[in-house]
């Protein structure tokens, strides 16, 4: 199931070379030049069925050996997504090729691969889909990959993707890339990271933490060092605080931000971005069991500071703490943590917008300009340190959880702020990981949130400031 999730191909392109129809993409103002650049036969077919160019409207061109092109409108839509859903709509098995417009065709190209996309371990799709043809080096091709990647690990059930499937995916992917990588577990994960230890003891399934690193062969020695940490919760049933059963319906997506940062890594390890990549995951499940962690218990944590458990279902936090406690400990110069953390960040920002907690203004500009660029976005919530009293405890340094009902996602942020080292620039980002419907480009169920932005974001800061980087 691995190497499927790492080698799967995308279906939806056609290799150079192959014969392809021409597709048309324009706005109303666009219009008359397209008609006169067409056979007139072809034209007056479009303008005879009313085609004006609104945003998602499709048109085939006829031609003498039946279709000669089509024609989508964009209307004012400046998104890639009325691309999303041309690999149904086109007929099936049909190959096209973009004809350049109005549109960013990186962009369009990208929206039609993630469209294409189908989760296909049990269920063979209804048609194959209509093919671009894109070069399978193009920057399109190589992000759609991966975010299928992500998607394929988001679905995936939990009984087939546990704890250690999960961290055996991680080290597929530094096998992958030539990188570095550690599997931790048993005694050796119990003194190291205590609390991912304790999260992972009610269940069957043991906990595992895997530790990558690698090194862009474009960088020197002493190139800046980008570190991620992901939540890998694979099944997530709250524990002793049980969740009600409609809120483990979607519990296997609960590994969301551990399968973002391995996007992300592979991203980064793919473009040879001139640094050093360092990646911790910690896989567990949060089970119910007499070994499980229980309200009130006091655990350890692998910075030295205790935590009073108020809440055994914000066992996330407690896995973080430890990631982003060892993390520090190599003091990188970008610390950066991916989690389906809390429901209060989707009760403020909805499904589509991941919440983002950074302690460094530029940074968090700059994820957030990529993210509207690449239409990947980002909303940034504040640190607000007067809410930091709210996770005091009466007999542990903390608790992991506020006695308060207002601000979850901030509350949640500020726990994981208390493990980063002061002098770390940081970002947290608390994403949904999921599609709840489908819509154009994104179908529903798994999604690869945030992590596009983080990687034009990365990309680009490392552009404009090579030489100051590792400062």
């Amino acid at each position: 199931m691995v190497q499927n999730i790492l080698d799967r191909e995308l279906d939806c392109l056609s290799p150079e070379g192959v014969q392809a129809l021409p597709l048309y993409a324009v706005r109303a103002a666009e219009q008359e030049q397209l008609w006169a650049s067409l056979e007139p036969s072809a034209a007056r077919f479009a303008q005879a069925s009313g085609f004006a160019a609104r945003t998602g409207e499709l048109v085939l061109l006829p031609g003498g050996q039946g279709i000669s092109g089509a024609v989508l409108g964009l209307g004012d839509d400046r998104s890639p997504w009325p691309f999303g859903d041309l690999a149904a709509r086109l007929p099936e098995g049909s190959a096209w090729r973009l004809i350049p417009g109005d549109f960013d065709a990186e962009l369009a190209a990208l929206a039609f691969c993630l469209g294409a996309y189908r989760y296909p371990a049990f269920k063979p799709p209804k048609r194959a889909p209509a093919r671009l043809v894109l070069q399978p080096t193009e920057k399109a091709a190589i992000e759609a990959r991966v975010v299928w990647m992500v998607r394929d690990l988001v679905n995936a059930p939990a009984n087939l993707l546990g704890p250690s499937e999960l961290a055996d995916a991680a080290l597929g992917l530094a096998a992958r890339y030539g990188a570095r990588a550690e599997r931790i577990e048993g005694p050796t994960l119990a003194a190291e990271f205590p609390a991912v230890a304790a999260v992972g003891a009610g269940s069957a399934r043991p906990p595992v933490v895997v530790r990558l690193h690698w090194d862009s062969p474009k960088a020197p020695a002493d190139a800046p060092l980008v570190s991620l940490c992901g939540k890998g919760v694979c099944f997530d049933s709250g524990g002793y605080d049980l969740k009600p059963s409609a809120a483990m319906l979607r519990m296997k997506k609960d590994m969301g931000g551990a399968a973002t940062v391995m996007g992300l890594a592979r991203l980064i390890m793919e473009a040879e971005l001139p640094v050093r990549l360092a990646l911790r995951i910690a896989c567990v499940e949060n089970s119910v069991s007499g070994h499980a962690m229980r309200p009130m218990d006091v655990l350890h944590t692998r910075a030295g500071i205790s935590v009073e458990v108020g809440n055994t279902d914000a066992e996330g936090r407690l896995l973080l703490a430890d990631l982003l406690a060892e993390a520090c400990e190599e003091k990188p110069w970008l610390l950066l943590d991916c989690a389906t953390l809390t429901g209060a960040a989707r009760v403020a920002l909805g499904p589509d917008l991941p919440a983002l907690f950074c302690n460094d203004d530029a940074w968090a500009e700059a994820l957030i300009a990529a993210g509207r660029a690449v239409h990947d976005p980002l909303w940034r919530l504040p640190l607000w340190f007067g809410y930091d009293s709210w996770l005091e405890s009466s007999i542990a340094h903390m608790n992991n959880i506020s006695e308060k009902t207002h601000a979850g996602a901030i509350v949640a942020a500020l726990f994981l702020q208390r493990f980063v080292a002061r002098d770390v620039r940081w970002a947290h980002i608390d994403l949904y990981a999921w599609n709840d419907q489908p819509r154009a480009g994104r179908p529903e169920g798994g999604e690869a949130q945030a992590m596009r932005a983080i990687f034009s974001a990365l990309s680009a800061r490392l552009a404009e400031a090579p030489q100051k980087a590792a400062k």
